[in-house]
Parts: C-alpha cells; structure tokens; sequence
C-alpha cells in the first residue's frame, strides 16, 4: 500500500495566486460602511456618510439645480431619511470646499440636525452666509491644510488640494474599521 503523502492544494483565487488567510477572526473585524446619498453618477448633491461602531461622520451636504423636468423645483438636496433613522448616530459634518454642490443642502441638513461642522475659513464663511439667511445658528469648528482633529471615533487630517476655489481640502479619515482618503473634487492645472 503507497500512502498519499501530498499536501492539500491551496485554494487559489481567478488569477491563480494563493490566497493569503487572514488572522483576524470575525469578532475582532470592526464593520465600516460608507452610503452615498448623493453625489454618485450626477452633478450635484454630494454627501457621503461614513460609519463606525455606530458613529456616523457626514462628509459634504449639497445641492443640485433641477432638471427641465422638474416644474416649480427650486434646489434638490439629499434625501435625509437615512439621517433621521440614524439621527442618534451622527457625530459631525466635514465639507471639502465652498461649491454650491457641496455646501448648497446645509441649512436643510442644520433644520433637522444638531450636528458641529468642521471646514476651512473661506468654506465655513460661506456656510455662515447661508445659516444667517435661514435663520439657523450652528457649531463651528475652523480647519487649515495639514491639521489633524477628530470627531468622535474618527481621526482626520485635512489635506490641501487645488481647485477651481480657494481652500478645497480632501481628507484622510482612520477609525477602528479602516483608513479612507476622501478627495472632494479637485484640479490638476
């Protein structure tokens, strides 16, 4: 009798390398999730929420113009239904820059959430031009290129970026669920 004395073949994924096994175990794996609710395949109302052991950061909260279709529609924001289901959860409001499309949904935003904001002072200057027209105060925290501050579970860095408008930053943001760079929007001149 021969005995097989071959090593089980590793499990290979569609390029045929090896898959590395992973030594976290399911209960150290924290979950991260990040929802658009605007943004995505259109021009207009970004906002993209980040969350994190039942933390929730919101990044941008803008506007879009209706189309031609859309009789009687001044501004479309971003559905906040999702927000108001989670409202428990959120922790603050980073924007990327001043734009209309990033900035124009925040007075909405401020009417159902209590939420601080973080932003450059041009940025933060023209969220104050808008929270003043609706009647609206807010907690306002000022950033600069190259600061690091947290909110809540989440550890931020603003980045300088170039764009069409002064102050654009991105962001890097770590928590306990992962690492992400957030751009905004950005220009290569």
């Amino acid at each position: 009798e021969k005995k097989n004395n071959k090593k089980p073949k590793q499990k290979r994924n569609y390029y045929g390398y090896r898959r590395k096994q992973n030594k976290k175990t399911a209960k150290e794996t924290v979950p991260f999730r990040i929802i658009p609710l605007g943004g995505l395949k259109e021009i207009g109302k970004n906002c993209t929420i980040l969350e994190c052991n039942d933390e929730m950061l919101i990044i941008d909260c803008g506007f879009c113009f209706p189309d031609d279709e859309m009789f009687g529609i001044d501004v479309v924001i971003p559905d906040f239904a999702f927000l108001r289901e989670n409202a428990d959860k959120l922790k603050g409001l980073i924007v990327t820059h001043g734009h209309e499309d990033h900035i124009g949904g925040i007075p909405y935003l401020l009417k159902e959430f209590n939420i601080p904001i973080y932003a450059s002072p041009l940025t933060l200057g023209l969220i104050g031009n808008k929270i003043e027209e609706h009647g609206l105060t807010a907690e306002t925290h000022f950033i600069e290129a190259g600061n690091k501050f947290s909110v809540a579970g989440f550890d931020i860095e603003a980045i300088q970026i170039n764009h069409s408008i002064a102050d654009a930053m991105a962001f890097s943001i770590k928590c306990a669920g992962g690492h992400i760079v957030h751009t905004g929007d950005f220009k290569i001149d």
